[in-house]
Order: C-alpha cells, then sequence, then structure tokens
C-alpha cells in the first residue's frame, strides 16, 4: 500500500535493488519507485542531503537484533526528516541458481546479521560454511552474474525474483517474529493533510538527580505513549547521553506543549520528523 506519495520516487537505499529496504521503499511509495542504491548508510544519506535521491529508507530497528547502530545519530547530524515508517517481515530464504540442488551448496553467502539470524539452519547443515559479505540483496546478484566465489546466498524473495535465483528453502531465520522498521527520510518535512500520529526526537536532559524522570512525566502527564526510549552516548562528552524516543499522540499541539516544557525543564531538544504510524489506515 502506497501510504504517503505517488511513485515514481528516487529513494535511495543501503543496499542493491531486491534488499529488505527496497522492500520497505515498496511498502511506502509503491513499486514504480526509481531505485538508488548505496554501498553504505552514510552513502544513503549523502544522496538524499545532496538531491540524488527525493527520500532514503533507513532501517532502525529490528526485533531480534535491536536498534540499527548510527541511524539516529546520521539522522539527527544530517538534517534531514523523518517522513514515514514502514515494517518488513525478514523472511530469509536459501537461493542457488536454477538446477543446483543442495548437495552442490558448500559456501553460502549474506549479510552477517542475516547469517546470524540462520543459525540454526548452519547447525543442522554443517557442510554448509556462512559467508559475510557487504549485503544480502548484493549476494544473490553477484551469485546469479557469475562473479561470487560462493555456491548460495541468503536473501528475500523480492532479490530471488530479481536476479532469478532458486529458493532451496524458505524462512530459515531463527525466528519467525523478525521484523525490521524503515525510517522515511526528506530533506522536507511532511506537510499536508493526514493526521500525524507519531513523532521522534531527540533529547538531552540536564546531568542532575531526577532530571529524566521530569521529562518522562511531560509526557504522561498528557496522555501521550512513549512506543520507544533509548539512549545514546554523546560524542565529546563523556558519561552524558542523549534519549531518542518515539512518541504516539492525538495531536500535534500536545506534543508542541511537552516540548516547551521540556525546554522549560533545560532539556535540549530536536525532533527528527512527524508521520502517520505504520500501517496507514485503509
Amino acid at each position: 500500500m502506497n501510504q504517503a506519495h505517488p511513485a515514481p520516487f528516487s529513494v535511495a537505499i543501503q543496499g542493491e535493488a531486491g534488499a529488505f529496504s527496497h522492500e520497505a521503499g515498496v511498502n511506502l511509495f509503491g513499486p514504480d519507485l526509481d531505485l538508488v542504491p548505496t554501498r553504505t548508510f552514510d552513502d544513503l544519506f549523502s544522496a538524499v542531503v545532496s538531491g540524488e535521491a527525493d527520500r532514503g529508507i533507513v532501517p532502525v530497528e529490528n526485533t531480534l537484533a535491536g536498534s540499527v547502530p548510527g541511524n539516529l545519530q546520521r539522522v539527527l547530524e544530517s538534517g534531514l526528516h523523518v517522513v514515514g515508517e514502514t515494517r518488513v517481515r525478514i523472511r530469509l530464504l536459501l537461493l542457488v541458481e536454477p538446477g543446483r540442488q543442495l548437495s552442490d551448496v558448500r559456501r553460502a553467502a549474506s549479510h552477517p546479521v542475516a547469517l546470524q539470524q540462520c543459525f540454526q539452519f548452519f547447525r543442522e547443515h554443517p557442510e554448509i560454511e556462512p559467508v559475510p559479505v557487504y549485503d544480502t540483496a548484493g549476494s544473490v546478484r553477484d551469485l546469479m552474474i557469475g562473479s561470487a566465489g560462493y555456491d548460495a546466498a541468503i536473501g528475500s524473495a523480492l532479490a530471488a525474483e530479481k536476479y532469478g535465483a532458486q529458493a532451496l528453502f524458505h524462512e530459515i531465520e531463527d525466528d519467525h517474529l523478525n521484523f525490521t522498521r524503515f525510517f522515511a527520510i526528506s530533506r522536507e518535512a511532511e506537510r499536508g493533510p493526514g493526521k500525524f500520529s507519531k513523532t521522534s526526537l531527540a533529547f538531552v536532559v540536564p546531568h542532575e538527580p531526577g532530571s529524566l524522570h521530569r521529562a518522562l512525566a511531560v509526557f504522561s502527564e498528557r496522555g501521550i505513549d512513549l512506543t520507544k526510549l533509548e539512549s545514546s552516548p554523546i560524542r565529546g562528552r563523556p558519561w552524558e547521553y542523549r534519549f531518542f524516543a518515539d512518541l504516539r499522540a492525538d495531536s500535534a499541539g500536545v506534543v508542541e506543549d511537552s516540548l516547551a516544557e521540556l525546554a522549560d525543564l533545560g532539556a535540549e531538544c530536536h525532533v527528527l520528523g512527524s508521520y502517520r504510524e505504520w500501517p496507514p489506515d485503509a
């Protein structure tokens, strides 16, 4: 379902076509998006900041592995805005060239996190060596163009379809309640009609007893649901921490009042973006 925008958009992702970030982009913007693959997250952010891409799709947390290191900080430092979110169920397939059998497979490649999430599969198939590479979809692409030093790749159904790979096994991940949450980022804040039910922000409270308690009370007293809260060290300020939070609120006014009170309490606040919660209303 297209959540917010008509396609085509140029959308930057980390990885190649067929990555789970590609699937997240399709969720948000439809299948006709103009994909801009990048090798690293820093490259992804640079593509959006420079205007090479209209939007970026950024993984921010996984239900098994937790937060994706550094990406919330990248949003903060880039000056870009969060304009949407989506969640993707991570289904991992063992993919080979058509006609290959399991007996042909001695090395299987994927991103290190994907390999870690298939621990039980490798335990049951000790004859297969896991091979870490930079991208799940990239491992499938390289396998299918014949430039890989491995016999199989672990990737998505979208990558299998994109590159013509054959699936020997489906859903080989250890835990089927495996989801990744993605942000859509943009140079401009989201505007126009629609109810923005979530806000993501970063804040720093004074380094004194009770300061975090008072800050969190600002939200609870207004009936704001804190759906996520995590701390991150502040570079150059040892033993001080920045909090990243997601808020669910009925109105922008309630959020604005909360931020004003936080400022009165001496907190440093930065709104990363307001957007509609996923899944969007029908």
